[in-house]
């Protein structure tokens, strides 16, 4: 039985996890994140990390993920989340399930943060439990 394979995006700033504003994202690194869930899912899944701090890198890392035989994609947009047409967009463009994934509550942050335009585009959204949320998306696609 081959492992699916899983491709977790991070979007901007999210590899200044650990020093950004400890008390909304918590202490922990984008180091931490990624080797947490490769534990976590080891023999289970396949996990692919990623992160640009850059819109069309992004659009760039989902569109090729079509052509990988990627089962799922979990994608914390950062700030991209409340504008990028462009990463909405290619979510939509592709065949693979995704789900957006948030550290902190958006709906209970400032109000320009509390609207997705991405979410529209995924099968669905983890908002506010922190890394928990990553481990619960990828948990879904190995449903």
């Amino acid at each position: 039985m081959s492992l699916k394979k899983i491709l977790v995006i991070n979007g901007p700033n999210l590899n200044m996890l650990g020093k950004r504003e400890p008390e909304i994202y918590g202490d922990q690194t984008l180091a931490d994140l990624d080797a947490g869930l490769i534990d976590a899912f080891y023999g289970k899944a396949d996990i692919v990390c990623y992160q640009s701090n850059i819109e069309g890198e992004l659009v760039d890392r989902i569109q090729q993920a079509n052509d990988e035989s990627i089962d799922g994609i979990v994608i914390n947009p950062g700030a991209y989340t409340h504008y990028s047409l462009a990463i909405h967009d290619a979510v939509k463009a592709i065949e693979i399930p995704v789900i957006e994934v948030h550290i902190s509550n958006i709906h209970a942050r400032e109000e320009a943060r509390h609207k997705s335009v991405i979410a529209s585009a995924a099968v669905g959204q983890v908002s506010g439990l922190g890394f928990k949320g990553y481990e619960l998306a990828v948990e879904y696609f190995l449903k």
